[in-house]
Parts: C-alpha cells; sequence; structure tokens
C-alpha cells in the first residue's frame, strides 16, 4: 500500500452546485480530533446527531447532522465521519477548510498537528479505501461508478447488481473450479508415478468442459453488460435531404434537428442519447454526403465522415422519392450513382464488422412501383413512424444485445478482455488433455495464466496503474 493510502482525507461528497443538502466526508486512522473541533463532543456510533457545526472561533458554520462510522465498519473500512448540512457551495466549502484546519490545529499534550496529514481527497480515493481495505473487490467498485453514471434505468440496476456482488460471485465460482483443476495438475506433476492415470480418474477433462461451459456464460452476460455500460454509437448517413435529421428527430422523440427541404441545412453533427429496450443508443446525425459547395459545408462533411469511421452501426439513408417510378430519369441516375459511389466510401472507410443498414425513407410518399423494386434493408417513414420498431430492433440484433434486462450484470471492456484471455487459455489446456501424452508442465502453466487473467477483474492481482486509472475516473467525495 502506498504511503497516501495512509494519509486522512476529506472531501465534499455531494455534486457541485445548489441542494437541499450537502456532505463532507473524513476518512482515516485516527479522526477524533475533527470531530471534536467540528462537532464539539465526541459522536455515537453510527447515530445521526444533530448539533451545530463550527469555527475555529466557535461560531456556526451551519446546523446539521453528523455521523461517525468507527473502522472497521464503515464504507471505506477506516474511522468515516460524515457531515450533513445544508448544499450551498459555501457552506461546504467552508466545512471542507474547517476539517482541513481541524487537522493543522496543535495537541495541547504534544505540542504537535492533531492531523497533520489531513488533505483533500483525489478522485475515487474513498473508494479505492475501501478495496484496499477488502470491503468491496475491485468489479464492485468499478460498478459504483457505472451506477453513478447510468443512462438507463436497465444500466442502473445491472449496475447495481454488480455492485452487490453477483459479477464478482460469477467469477469467483469460476475460480473455485479453476484452482481445483489445478490442484489435479500440480498433484499429478508432484507425484509423476501417477500419470495421467489420476487426471484420467479424477475426470479433468470433463471438470474442463464444465468449466468452459461456465466461462461461456459469464462471458455472454458481461458482454451483454459492456454493451449496456458503453452504449452503442449510430451514426445516420446519406446524401442531402434523404430524411436524417427527420429519422433522428422521430428516434428521439423530440424536435432536436431543423428539418427543411434545403439540401445542406444540416452543416454539423447533432448528437443525441435515446434508449431502446434500456440500451444507451448514442444517436448522430451528419451532414449530407456530397461534394461541398463552400468551406463550412465542407467542414460538415469532413466530421461526418469522421463521426462514421468510429461508429458501432451505420444507418445507410436512401430517398425513395428521388427513385424513378417509371423509365429512368438524370436525377434518379445520378442519385443512384451518388449512393453507390457512398457505398464504396463506407466499405473502404469502416472495419470490416461495423453493421450498415441500409434504411428506405420517405416510405409513405413513394409510389408502389418503387416501394416493390426495393430489397433488403428497413422501409421507414419518419413521419408516420411505419418500419422504426423493426430499425430499432434490427439495431439491437446487429450489435449483439440478446440478454434479459435481468439477467445481465455491468460489465466493462477490460473485463471481457480478460475473460476473453481466460478462454483462450482454457482451449490451449484442453488441447493439452487431449493430447495422448500431455505436457503437464505447459497444462499447468495454461491453467495458472487463466486464473490469472480471471483474478484481474476482481482485483485480487493488480497492478497500481490499473488501479491508478480506474479510480481517477470517479469523482471527487467517492
Amino acid at each position: 500500500m502506498l504511503a497516501r493510502h495512509h494519509d486522512p482525507i476529506v472531501a465534499i461528497a455531494t455534486a457541485p452546485g445548489r441542494g437541499a443538502v450537502g456532505i463532507v466526508r473524513v476518512s482515516g486512522q485516527d479522526i477524533g480530533p475533527v470531530i471534536a473541533a467540528v462537532c464539539g463532543r465526541p459522536l455515537a456510533a453510527r447515530q445521526a446527531t444533530y448539533l451545530p457545526f463550527r469555527d475555529a472561533q466557535g461560531k456556526v458554520i451551519d446546523q446539521g447532522l453528523a455521523i461517525h462510522f468507527p473502522a472497521p465498519h464503515s464504507y471505506t473500512g477506516e474511522d468515516v465521519l460524515e457531515l450533513q448540512a445544508h448544499g450551498g457551495p459555501v457552506v461546504l466549502q467552508l466545512l471542507l477548510a474547517r476539517c482541513l484546519q481541524a487537522g493543522a490545529e496543535l495537541n495541547p499534550a504534544t505540542g504537535r498537528p492533531c492531523l497533520p496529514q489531513l488533505r483533500v481527497a483525489q478522485p475515487g480515493e474513498f473508494t479505492e479505501r475501501a478495496f484496499l481495505n477488502d470491503k468491496i473487490d475491485l468489479a464492485q467498485a468499478e460498478a459504483i461508478a457505472d451506477l453513478i453514471d447510468a443512462s438507463t434505468e436497465t444500466a442502473a440496476r445491472s449496475a447495481a447488481r454488480s455492485m452487490s456482488g453477483e459479477f464478482s460471485q460469477a467469477v469467483n465460482t469460476l475460480l473455485e473450479q479453476l484452482i481445483h483443476l489445478r490442484m489435479l495438475v500440480e498433484a499429478t506433476l508432484d507425484f509423476p508415478e501417477e500419470d495421467i492415470d489420476f487426471l484420467q480418474k479424477a475426470d479433468a477433462q470433463g471438470q474442463l468442459r464444465r468449466l468452459q461451459t461456465t466461462l461461456a456464460e459469464v462471458m455472454r452476460r458481461a458482454t451483454q453488460g459492456a454493451i449496456l455500460r458503453e452504449g452503442i454509437k449510430v451514426v445516420i448517413a446519406g446524401q442531402p435531404n434523404a430524411g436524417k435529421s427527420s429519422l433522428l428527430n422521430a428516434l428521439a422523440g423530440a424536435e432536436l434537428a431543423i428539418v427543411t427541404p434545403i439540401a445542406g441545412t444540416t452543416r454539423d453533427k447533432v448528437s443525441q442519447l435515446i434508449q431502446i429496450e434500456g440500451v444507451p443508443l448514442h444517436v448522430v446525425d451528419t451532414a449530407g454526403l456530397r461534394e461541398a459547395l463552400d468551406e463550412v459545408e465542407k467542414i460538415g462533411v469532413e466530421r461526418a465522415w469522421a463521426e462514421i469511421e468510429t461508429a458501432d452501426a451505420v444507418l445507410f439513408l436512401h430517398d425513395l422519392t428521388r427513385q424513378a417510378a417509371t423509365g429512368e430519369t438524370p436525377d434518379a441516375i445520378n442519385y443512384i450513382a451518388d449512393d453507390a459511389r457512398i457505398a464504396g466510401v463506407l466499405g473502404q472507410k469502416l472495419p470490416k464488422n461495423t453493421p450498415i443498414i441500409d434504411v428506405w425513407s420517405k416510405s409513405d410518399m413513394a409510389s408502389a412501383e418503387v416501394l416493390e423494386r426495393v430489397s433488403g434493408g428497413v422501409l421507414i417513414s419518419a413521419k408516420t413512424g411505419t418500419g422504426l420498431q423493426a430499425l430499432r430492433q434490427q439495431l439491437l440484433q446487429l450489435v449483439g444485445w440478446q440478454a434479459a434486462p435481468e439477467g445481465v450484470f455491468m460489465a466493462r471492456e477490460r473485463h471481457v478482455r480478460a475473460l476473453q484471455q481466460v478462454q483462450a487459455q482454457l482451449e490451449k489446456a484442453a488441447i493439452q488433455l487431449q493430447a495422448a501424452l500431455p505436457a503437464l508442465d505447459l497444462l499447468a502453466e495454461d491453467l495458472r495464466q487463466a486464473q490469472l487473467h480471471l483474478s484481474e477483474i476482481t482485483g485480487e492481482f493488480s497492478s497500481d496503474d490499473l488501479l491508478g486509472e480506474i479510480f481517477s475516473r470517479f469523482c471527487i467525495g467517492k
């Protein structure tokens, strides 16, 4: 544990701005001097006490509730003091300053500062202390941040399940099975006279298959949780006046983008977060793709392509009213040729695994002959709502959303990557076990590596750099 982890810390634990209630939180090994200085008397453990909070001259800063959580029965595992005051920024800053001042005051008995190391907490440091003091594991700590950042009800409920330990329990079950299998292999290495017969009698192959089956289910739920957490970036692309802004407005259920018959109305991206079955969708409307007529539109088209290249899925809109009903007109020929050109550029710029959905817009205005010629994609009308639900379902299907909401726990990309590495190591182990003369030392190493990758999820094995990266993304006071 780094030296800074022993310092007592203090921070405002509520969001910036005005509110009915604001909280200042203190955590450390011995915070009695701060309690005495601010509250004027000792506090009963885990009982809310209404009293005045006083400054160094004894004047009242505010009146509110003070709660003392003695170690180890607290959020951080250390002594914790929570001061619940009125939620004005000035009041909370005065309380914060008073706590820091109390730590610097001299102890009459020793002539030294009461808490010389008391300092303002860094982002996520309270939760980091909880992790380091074994109050929660790393996956639970991350779930706390995910719960705070959840953008849909489904995401919030999934984060709550992970925070309560459901994801960690699934990982620990895998660890138990893996350690048991490792024990069998290591025993065979220690007693080579038993050789492969020992593993066969213990059904090592059956144990490994069951472990892989359990892992596959955990991976499925974690992958769905990662989609819930990260959301899906969907970019609407197409020629000018294809109906992109109308589609954004229809999906969002609000007039977010300006819609006019004038080509080039949208000059810059317009983004909106919506949800489909609890899955967050970051929908981006972009400028029409064509040869720019002026410098402003040129910048808009460049930004459109930049958004398209980072999309999880692209909705390529085709205007049905610009398809010729009978014969071929110059306008229809040019429009179809420009669509083909855009499709070619999309194929070059996008990764191969990025889905492109052909969306045929303005179906309410198209002739029956044109509609009959459409094959593939989704027919929609942003005006009447026709086809929008089918489009939503296809989006979810293409990005891999399959799980029922209540069966998903929140997970992150690093969790999914770790599980994929475990899967790869177990596949290597299965190949070794199936060999006529297994290389037991290689088998043991494959299982050991699998255990290390699995333990990274809960933080049993983790680097300080990883911890710093994770907790730096938390808000101050949490």
